[in-house]
């Protein structure tokens, strides 16, 4: 019997048994299986080219890359016309950076054919990639016209549509995807984002939510959630997303990011440092780390270390508008202000409609007194942002120093707007209206204090004149120290401490401030009223004078050298050491009288012999204990606080030794004078840059020309 031999299976049964080995996953079987006909040059073409096909997806699945384009280009030099080859080279290429060529491919493919959805899906993706938004657009939605309930298409529809910023096609493209992706997180997760951006804070939270059910450990999704949390200003909960996504990856660098955020938001600001260093640990050339490293660096007046990281931020993205801005304002603390300007000018050549620039450019320019620029400057950060509290308020500050009061003080009156300030809380405490200038005949009117005790002094010359518009009856708000001197100011019928006021604030048809009193009285600078007329208690005289009578012979000279210590320009204003005052001891025929209060007690009570001294601010209760004292000085040498207005009230000489930087606007800019204070107030400004000292001996040569010389120089 003659056994008949097994036929070899034909090129083609290999070709099936392949594709199957490939559909099970075993790419190297089928590879295997398929090599040895493809040096064959005699097999069919056709059947030659699957093989050549099928030889492609396994070597491409298996990571070889360079025998998956071999195999694919002369699968193509056999048929020319293979279709799924060029869709396979165009993902090759894709997966490789190669755009150009992937391009090239899927330009092939849809001319072979043009109504085949995944060509032009594919063809999109690559054109996006290229950064050709509107062509990818066309592609996409030409898959759409195909096949209208193609998700993946609409899909990537809705990355494209977001980054155009196009975020409502960007919503529906996504929902629509989400029609056959439902299961898909990052299709959730994405369209997280465009709720986000659109500020529909709850719908995000929802979506990033539903991604993280689909797919709990999902790093993206949690950091996402993080970020809607955090806008939210559910903070706790924030940084626990945060965390949880970086126990998921550990080398996560935006959740370290996104975490040193909420830590700031939190004021856990050594946490979030720590979090922008881990971030920049994971990603060195991490510009927003960087940026936001200066932001905790610089609220924590590690200024240098704020400036180095916000250059860095620059080098690293030179395009990040805020970080030119944020090195400004630490140039600006720094006091390096030619640079501080220098940064505000780069900002807003990157931006010119950053109304934050225009108004840090104003500050700057203000503190050079280069007052015209600066009123340029806060203005067009107004024109861009009409409701900004910052830039109206400078303005109204700037516009008062520059006696342009008309103007200036309404533009002061949006303190009661800014909610950094005490006057925002004032509204909110007192349960009735707040004067806006109207009649007030025959209605009771309360006064709140929530300035200092120098600006009740000088404004309390408006009291009068409200009592002759009629007002029924005036009560005043004010801190314990101002009471036993307002008492006898004239239109005060009683007062008040701030909680009694509270307490029976509904008696009252208003309230106002003093400070709000010269815009409502329409107050320009030749119709100033004359200081108020203060009274002072013949016994505390008496008291007093019995003190003052220890005094050797000769003039009395009031000093105060040093501010509220709680004061915003306090480290400006006050003078560092009761030393500094030292010059102004040599003139002959002056004695010293101390009404330091607070910080400099301790040095007015233990003088050095060579410059002795009556201390008697520790002594002192009130305001109207330091009016008996200055009442019977012969001058006042202070620096601005609230002495000055005192003295001056009374009409004593008074002599205000200014900073340099932030002078309070009441005293005008440049002026020697003060029309609040006519004939009664001199003023000796420090120049930018110059020290106390080289003021303090200005203060001395004018002593000399007033009282005598200096001890040891005869007079002629």
């Amino acid at each position: 019997m003659t056994s008949t031999p097994m036929l070899a299976p034909s090129i083609t049964e290999l070709n099936q048994q392949a594709a199957a080995l490939c559909c099970a996953g075993q790419f190297a079987e089928a590879l295997s299986m398929v090599t040895p006909a493809l040096a064959n040059t005699t097999l069919p073409e056709d059947a030659r080219a699957a093989a050549l096909n099928i030889a492609g997806i396994c070597s491409f699945t298996l990571q070889r890359p360079d025998d998956a384009e071999r195999y694919w280009r002369e699968c193509l030099q056999i048929n020319a016309s293979y279709a799924d080859v060029y869709s396979n080279l165009g993902m090759l290429f894709k997966s490789l950076g190669r755009l150009a060529a992937a391009k090239a491919m899927y330009r092939q493919l849809l001319a072979l054919r043009p109504a085949q959805a995944d060509g032009h899906n594919h063809f999109g993706a690559v054109l996006y990639e290229m950064g050709y938004q509107e062509p990818a657009e066309a592609s996409y939605r030409e898959a759409l016209r195909i096949r209208p309930d193609y998700a993946e298409a609409h899909y990537n529809l809705g990355i494209l549509l977001h980054k155009m910023r196009r975020l409502h096609e960007a919503e529906a493209a996504y929902r629509q995807a989400l029609d056959g992706l439902s299961g898909r997180a990052e299709a959730h997760n994405n369209l997280g984002h465009v709720l986000m951006d659109l500020g529909r804070l709850a719908e995000a939270d929802a979506a990033y939510r539903e991604a993280l059910t689909i797919r709990p450990q999902y790093p993206e999704a949690l950091n996402n959630l993080g970020g809607v949390l955090k806008a939210s200003r559910r903070l706790v909960e924030a940084e626990l997303a945060c965390r949880l996504a970086l126990t998921i990856r550990p080398d996560y660098a935006e959740a370290h990011l996104n975490l040193g955020t909420v830590l700031t938001d939190l004021g856990r600001l050594a946490e979030a440092e720590a979090a922008y260093r881990a971030a920049l640990t994971c990603r060195a050339n991490y510009a927003e780390a960087q940026y936001n490293l200066g932001i905790v660096m610089f609220a924590q007046d590690r200024l240098t270390e704020a400036e180095t990281a916000y250059r860095e931020a620059i080098r690293l993205r030179p395009d990040i508008v805020h970080a030119h801005n944020n090195l400004g304002c630490v140039m600006r603390r720094l006091e390096r202000l030619p640079d501080a300007i220098e940064c505000f000018d780069r900002a807003l050549t990157l931006c010119p409609e950053l109304a934050e620039a225009h108004y840090n450019l104003g500050v700057a320019f203000a503190q050079l007194r280069r007052w015209s620029e600066a009123e340029q400057a806060y203005r067009q950060a107004l024109a861009l942002r009409a409701d900004y509290g910052d830039a109206k308020f400078g303005l109204g500050v700037l516009l008062l120093g520059m006696g342009q009061f008309e103007e200036g003080w309404r533009l002061y009156e949006c303190r009661y707007e800014q909610p950094g300030l005490i006057h925002n809380k004032s509204r909110a405490m007192l349960a009735c209206p707040q004067w806006q200038g109207d009649t007030l005949t025959d209605k009771s009117l309360l006064i709140w204090q929530e300035d200092g005790l120098g600006d009740m002094v000088q404004f309390s010359r408006y009291i009068a004149l409200l009592k002759a518009q009629g007002a029924r009856h005036i009560a005043f708000a004010c801190v314990p120290a101002l009471h036993r001197l307002m008492v006898g100011v004239d239109g005060v019928d009683a007062v008040l401490d701030h909680q009694a006021a509270i307490a029976q604030v509904s008696r009252y048809d208003c309230w106002t401030s003093l400070l709000s009193l010269p815009m409502h009285l329409r107050t320009t600078l030749d119709t100033i009223p004359r200081p108020v007329r203060l009274n002072v208690e013949p016994e505390l005289m008496e008291q007093w004078g019995a003190k003052l009578e220890t005094l050797p012979p000769g003039r009395r000279i009031g000093v105060v050298w040093k501010g509220n210590a709680k004061h915003h320009n306090d480290e400006n204003r006050s003078i560092p050491s009761l030393d500094i005052l030292a010059p102004l001891w040599s003139v002959a025929g002056l004695s010293f009288v101390s009404l330091q209060k607070g910080q400099g007690e301790d040095e007015a009570k233990a003088p050095s012999a060579a410059q002795p001294l009556l201390e008697l601010g520790s002594a002192v209760t009130d305001l109207a204990d330091s009016a008996a004292i200055l009442a019977q000085l012969d001058l006042l040498i202070c620096v601005d606080t609230s002495m000055a207005h005192l003295a001056a009230s009374l009409g004593k000489p008074c002599w205000v030794m200014l900073p340099d930087k932030d002078i309070d606007c009441r005293w005008l800019h440049e002026r020697t004078d003060s029309p609040w204070y006519p004939h009664t107030v001199r003023l000796f400004r420090r120049a930018l840059g110059e020290d106390w000292a080289t003021l303090v001996e200005r203060v001395r040569q004018a002593s000399v020309e007033r009282f005598g010389v200096a001890s040891g120089v005869i007079e002629p």
